[in-house]
Formats: C-alpha cells, sequence, structure tokens
C-alpha cells in the first residue's frame, strides 16, 4: 500500500569541502536536478529543494520542478527542512524525507521505503535505514556508522565503534585486526537517509543536543538520548555512491553509467 510523504532535499552553496556542489554537471546534468528526479521517482506527493541560494533556487525552478528558500543560517538540514514544513502549513502527522542534495543516484525504491517504514512505526518519531555488513574493515571503520537494533527493528544505538562487539571473534585474533565477521553477526551500516513526522520536526531543533551525539559526532543520538524511537528499514542492497568532494563526481557517473542512469 502506498502512503502519501513529501521529500525536502536541503541544498546549500557554501560547502567547506565543495563549494557549488549542488550546481556541479553530473554527465551533464546539475547534480541537484537528478536527485529531484530520482526523488519523484519514488511517488512523493512533493519534491522540493530546501536552499539559501538564488542560484540553485533558480536552476530548480528554470528546470519546472519546486524550491523553496530558507534562512541561511540554519545550524543544519534538518532545521532546514523544518522551516519548509511550518511555511508549507504540513500537518503534524505528515511525514517528510530528508533526501540530501548530493545523492544523485539514490534509489528511488529507498526512499518510498524509508517513508513506508515510518508510516508503520506509530511509535517512532522518525525513521532511516540501514544495510547488512559483510567487510571486517568497514565494520572496523570509523567512517563507517553502524548501527543496531531491537528486535521490531528500532534503533538502539549508533556508534562508530564496531557494535555489536564480537567478544569472543575479536578475542580469537590475538590482538590483531579482525579479518572476517562471524557469519551470524547482526552488523548493519547506517544509510544516511531520515523521514520524519511534521510534529517531531517542528521539536528537533529544541531539543537538548546530547554529550553522546558530541563524542560520536552523530546527530541522530540526539533524538535517541531524549528518549525517541527510531524506526529502521533494512535494505538489501547498499546505498549508492553520493558526491562528497569533487573526485567523487567521475565514480558516480561511472555507476549511473553501468545502471543505464546517464
Amino acid at each position: 500500500m502506498n502512503h502519501a510523504f513529501h521529500v525536502v532535499i536541503p541544498a546549500r552553496m557554501g560547502s567547506t569541502r565543495f563549494f557549488g556542489k549542488p550546481l556541479v554537471e553530473i554527465a551533464g546534468r546539475a547534480m541537484v536536478l537528478r536527485v529531484v528526479e530520482q526523488a519523484l521517482a519514488a511517488g512523493a506527493d512533493s519534491v522540493i529543494v530546501a536552499t539559501d541560494h538564488d542560484d540553485i533556487f533558480k536552476c530548480v525552478t528554470d528546470a519546472g520542478y519546486l524550491a523553496h528558500m530558507t534562512d541561511a543560517d540554519h545550524p543544519s538540514g534538518t532545521d532546514r527542512i523544518a522551516q519548509v514544513a511550518v511555511e508549507k502549513g504540513w500537518h503534524d502527522n505528515d511525514i517528510v524525507v530528508n533526501v540530501q542534495g548530493d545523492e544523485p543516484a539514490i534509489d528511488p525504491a529507498l526512499v518510498a521505503a524509508v517513508a513506508a517504514r515510518l508510516h508503520a512505526s506509530s511509535d517512532s518519531v522518525m525513521s532511516t535505514a540501514a544495510h547488512a555488513l559483510s567487510s571486517a574493515a568497514d565494520f572496523l571503520n570509523p567512517n563507517v556508522v553502524k548501527v543496531v537494533l531491537d528486535d521490531d527493528n528500532r534503533a538502539l544505538y549508533f556508534s562508530r565503534a564496531p557494535i555489536p562487539y564480537p567478544r569472543d571473534a575479536m578475542r580469537a585474533t590475538g590482538g590483531e585486526p579482525l579479518t572476517a565477521l562471524p557469519h551470524d553477526l547482526p552488523a548493519l551500516r547506517h544509510m544516511g537517509i531520515y523521514a520524519y513526522r511534521v510534529g517531531f520536526l517542528k521539536q528537533y531543533g529544541q531539543l537538548p543536543v546530547s554529550i553522546l551525539e558530541q563524542y560520536e559526532s552523530l546527530e541522530q543520538l540526539r533524538v535517541l538520548a531524549n528518549g525517541h524511537s527510531i524506526a529502521v528499514h533494512v535494505s538489501d542492497a547498499a546505498a549508492a555512491p553520493g558526491v562528497d568532494e569533487p573526485t567523487d563526481v567521475a565514480l558516480v557517473e561511472a555507476y549511473l553509467q553501468v545502471r543505464g542512469g546517464c
């Protein structure tokens, strides 16, 4: 069954690592437009680019899509999305998916699945996604964020540390790095996509910052630390590559070419 949801794509011009990133061309098309088109293919009721820059606004609207000007001083993309939800007058029970503006190859099915997961979890204020980890190197890599779930696929904790910790397997290495994961270890890599109920999105900016969030540098821990539930969709596939820095453009173009997306 399909459920209604909105997509908001935060897109800032002033990325510290890659200025002007939303407008960089991916196989001849501005990246932000590719993100919009993937989100529309997910079946969203509306797809809106939330930006603080006239050039991004013009690029999106000239292509016939929706953009919304937001304040320049928002501390996070989540706050930018909240401004759009408030100014659009969306109902507190409406669902908004945050699709990052540097994900031009994101799978539309993943966007729809994260929204559906939140629809199905009435006790959760937001949802996200994860996929199974098979690489010991990724499991040990602090740049790869892990998540552990309860029996109803709600997040218990997110961490840069290797969780759940395979004590016996780690002991057996004699202090050497783990080279293979136990076959039944429920190791999951967090995927950076979120859906929110609008009512919670309005409250989010007022939540106290958690000491856990500060140490792990993971914003979603603020939600758990304040007693809220995050539902998790477990995907069969890893996330498509995104664009963090200029060298990633060629990687994404190659990925799209293999999948016929150029």
